[in-house]
């Protein structure tokens, strides 16, 4: 089975796949902050999950891949959501610009994002869109086994 990407897999169990390849392969640089941040000022509370820094990794990984080039401005806008504000209506609110930063500066670490001099912001790198097609692979070849059981 050839010529399998991103797209073919489901968008959650593809970032599920990968933010476990991201831990078991424990190169990416987590900073100190991550067990006490809230990632957005719509939020009571920091996140409960401990991997929740890697599944935002594979979540960004997965939004850049899809796209040209991503800046920090339109993850902070997709990551973002309601804020309950009591009685008046709810509105959006962007999610934490630092976090978004900090993962992005991650995967350009360990060599899956590169900075785009043309149009800024980031995009795929060669070696990055080929961890992610293997992983989307992986995934699907898990799935197809599966359904045969």
């Amino acid at each position: 089975m050839g010529g399998v990407s991103v797209r073919d897999v489901p968008a959650d169990k593809f970032i599920e796949a990968y933010a476990a390849f991201l831990k078991r392969q424990g190169k990416l640089p987590i900073p100190g902050w991550v067990d006490t941040v809230k990632t957005s000022n719509s939020n009571e509370l920091p996140p409960q999950s401990i991997d929740w820094f890697y599944i935002r990794a594979a979540s960004v990984a997965r939004h850049v891949y899809l796209r040209k080039t991503v800046g920090v401005g339109r993850l902070r806008k997709v990551h973002g959501s309601t804020k309950n504000r009591g009685a008046a209506p709810s509105h959006h609110v962007d999610a934490s610009g630092a976090v978004d930063r900090k993962v992005m500066q991650a995967l350009e670490q360990i060599g899956v994002l590169e900075k785009d001099e043309d149009k800024g912001g980031r995009r795929i790198t060669q070696s990055g869109q080929r961890d992610l097609d293997r992983i989307a692979m992986t995934t699907i070849e898990a799935e197809e086994e599966e359904d045969d059981e």
